[in-house]
């Protein structure tokens, strides 16, 4: 299959200017799956809880996942999109999978970063994987690279590429990703976005592009510039993924001892 990023610079606030870029953007692509930055529709640096309100949507009926299901379907592929999601139980930073016969999962942002925490609701839904066809899909965003039970719980329930949106301002993640990989026997791929943003008092974000994709095996394919906008594509065998063997005896699940390791943190230092 064919799979890769769309990496660019949203503006703050200027959804039908956001949506009309990646539109642009992807409607000559031929590919199979394509993964947006995060919150790639709104921009990042939320300064009330109003813009929060009046820039997050639905995942079921909202005016971009709409028009992201109109492209899915004229371009037969499949995205994964980076929202602010607006629901019953308040707001998230989400990721959507949509295809050409329209919504198919939704991931809520577990580990949120920095003022995330004033905006949004930690996710509630856990680490889902869906089965597309082509190959079986997880999604993390952003600072969950850094918690590596996030990967490895994708990766236990047999998904074969990990999608990951994010507004990575840390250096530290593309080559974390690689580890990722390596360790879960995993395809991932990486779409960041590129800018800088600063809004009234808040700190200004410089966001450090590096959009990426790795083999199951951690070989990059391919690591775009900090400041380099548009669509990157590579062929994939996805069911690689599902080869755990590292050695003649050494088999990736079969040689964990979960017994043996802690799963909750008890106390505080």
């Amino acid at each position: 299959m064919k799979a890769g990023v769309f990496q660019f610079c949203p503006k703050f606030g200027e959804v039908e200017g956001n949506l009309n870029l990646i539109e642009n953007a992807l409607s000559k692509v031929d590919a199979d799956l394509i993964v947006l930055p995060e919150l790639c529709t709104t921009g990042y640096q939320f300064t009330s809880h109003d813009e929060v309100e009046a820039l997050c949507e639905s995942v079921l009926d909202g005016s971009s996942i709409r028009r992201f299901i109109q492209l899915c379907e004229d371009r037969q592929f499949y995205l994964v999109v980076g929202i602010g999601e607006r629901s019953d139980t308040g707001c998230y930073n989400s990721s959507v999978l949509i295809g050409p016969k329209g919504h198919i999962g939704t991931y809520r942002k577990v580990h949120l970063f920095n003022k995330e925490k004033t905006w949004f609701k930690q996710g509630d839904l856990g680490f889902p994987v869906w089965d597309i066809g082509l190959a079986k899909i997880g999604m993390m965003i952003c600072f969950d690279w850094i918690f590596p039970e996030a990967a490895r719980s994708i990766a236990l329930q047999d998904a074969d590429i990990l999608c990951h949106p994010a507004n990575l301002v840390l250096p530290f993640c593309p080559d974390a990703m690689i580890t990722r990989s390596i360790e879960n026997r995993i395809f991932t791929i990486t779409a960041n976005r590129t800018g800088t943003e600063s809004r009234e008092a808040q700190e200004s974000f410089h966001f450090i592009g590096q959009s990426q994709m790795t083999s199951s095996k951690g070989d990059l394919f391919f690591r775009m510039g900090e400041d380099e906008s548009g669509v990157h594509i590579v062929e994939i065998d996805p069911t690689q993924a599902r080869n755990k063997q590292i050695t003649e005896t050494n088999q990736l699940w079969d040689d964990r001892h979960p017994e043996t390791y802690i799963i909750n943190r008890t106390g505080k230092n």
